[in-house]
């Protein structure tokens, strides 16, 4: 059984990291030197549904348990295999009223790790979401926290570490993610008069966590800046990214982008707060310019290829001349690989929630694809062999996946070598229209710039990155 115990984890985290590494194109992993030794409880935002788990268990540096709602623990056979992995069923309030004294079974398991000087994970959302706003947290995480150093007197030593995990397109392949470890928090600290004001000291506790949660995230406050935030982090990210001169140390570029959206959130902030109607006006100039582009049948990151690129045409060429002697090994990709897809595309989107899709989406795609896909894969192996023989059914099994691979990057680029197309066929035979539109586009970059330096001489030097 001990050996069972062991192997079980290791052939799970294999294979979870196995999934997470073909789904998503790069996970960045920032500042995990910042996870402490002893007992700790790991705090982290809740974008992904499921697939958060397997990122947290796969990029924390250190084996951890999670507490995780019991609905996932009524199927025998999977109950038995997240008990192996150290996972913890917590009844909550809507999975069954009736049965919340389990609540405290599960935070009795959750001391006995912790009093081991193990981990915990918790996410104190409670809920997964479609969006980039942090919800408001649930009290479990500090009520646990607090009772447990509380049982030590304040010497258990116990820490909390906030983890932001960041989604570039959360539903889509291919797509990039990234885990940042947030500075601990000693729990004993919030421990004074924990006896007499226990509802304060677990409502700060929660305060702070929240505030470092969204210290490492892209947190939107307001729904009605998220428009704004979204145009001028399209129209100015990559300016920013030049005129950065404060984050100098080499740093992930999901990481970076993060930080600088943090600082576009603050400053549409300070506009929408200070200057209302010079956002108001931003944002009238902004639905003109978006209705142009509309219209025209054109995408912004387009216009601002052809505007700052002079070869662009000749770029044009030259991914189409590649597109024509690559042509033939990305149709054998795509006759291989896309009839497993479309079976793929329809059974995730029937096991998927509806109004979850977005969150839901990756973990049923990485499940549902490593069946659906390798029974493909072992069909044409099959067949391979009984038509070529060895070794060239051999062969044609090494090739499927390189095929696979080009013809899904064939597709993307032909699907921006024909944007591109369109949009040089557009802008140059309606050239009013192309100075119209780099002109709307210039005015908004001239405004943004603009606002820019009225927001930094409010703050404090060095505190906002690139801005």
């Amino acid at each position: 059984m001990r050996v069972l115990d062991k192997v079980v984890p290791l052939a799970v985290s294999g294979f979870l990291r196995f999934l997470l590494g073909v789904y998503f194109r790069r996970i960045e992993v920032f500042h995990a030197d910042r996870v402490p030794a002893g007992p700790v409880l790991f705090v982290a935002n809740h974008p992904g549904s499921i697939t958060d788990g397997f990122l947290v268990a796969t990029s924390v540096p250190r084996r951890a348990g999670f507490l995780a709602t019991a609905q996932l623990f009524r199927f025998p056979p999977f109950a038995w295999l997240l008990r192996q992995l150290g996972i913890i069923p917590l009844n909550r309030l809507q999975d069954d009223p009736r049965a919340m004294r389990s609540v405290a079974d599960s935070f009795a398991a959750a001391f006995h790790e912790l009093e081991r000087g193990g981990a915990i994970v918790i996410f104190p959302e409670g809920v997964t979401y479609e969006d980039s706003r942090l919800r408001a947290l649930k009290s479990g995480a500090a009520r646990l926290a607090l009772e447990f150093e509380a049982r030590h007197a304040g010497s258990g030593g116990l820490q909390i570490v906030p983890l932001g995990l960041t989604y570039s397109a959360k539903d889509r392949y291919r797509s990039e993610v990234l885990v940042y470890f947030g500075e601990p928090i000693r729990v004993a600290g919030f421990l004074p008069q924990y006896a007499e004001r226990r509802k304060e000291c677990i409502n700060g506790l929660t305060a702070k966590i929240e505030r470092r949660l969204q210290s490492l995230l892209v947190h939107v406050p307001q729904m009605e800046l998220e428009h704004m935030v979204d145009a001028v982090k399209r129209l100015y990210l990559p300016k920013l990214r030049l005129g950065n001169l404060v984050i100098t140390a080499p740093m992930p570029a999901l990481t970076e982008e993060v930080l600088l959206t943090q600082t576009i959130v603050d400053a549409c902030g300070f506009a929408h707060r200070e200057m209302p109607e010079r956002a108001n006006a931003f944002l009238t100039h902004l639905h003109r310019y978006e209705r142009l582009l509309r219209q025209l049948h054109l995408a912004d990151e387009d216009v601002e290829a052809l505007a700052a690129n002079r070869h662009a045409t000749a770029r044009m060429f030259g991914v189409g001349l590649a597109a024509l002697l690559l042509f033939p090994v990305a149709l054998a990709g795509w006759l291989h690989w896309r009839p497993p897809t479309w079976l793929l595309d329809a059974l995730a989107g029937r096991v998927v929630e509806a109004a979850k899709r977005k969150a839901q989406l990756a973990h049923a795609r990485m499940l549902l694809g490593f069946f659906i896909y390798g029974a493909f894969f072992a069909v044409y192996l099959a067949l391979g062999w009984g038509w070529l023989g060895w070794p060239r059914s051999g062969w044609y099994g090494l090739l499927l996946p390189v095929t696979g691979l080009v013809g899904y990057f064939y597709r993307q680029e032909i699907g921006r070598l024909f944007g591109a197309v369109r949009t040089a066929v557009v802008l140059l035979r309606a050239p009013l229209a192309r100075r119209r539109v780099l002109r709307m586009r210039s005015a908004l970059l001239r405004e943004i710039e603009a606002v820019r330096k009225v927001y930094r001489q409010t703050l404090t030097p060095g505190i906002v990155p690139g801005f």
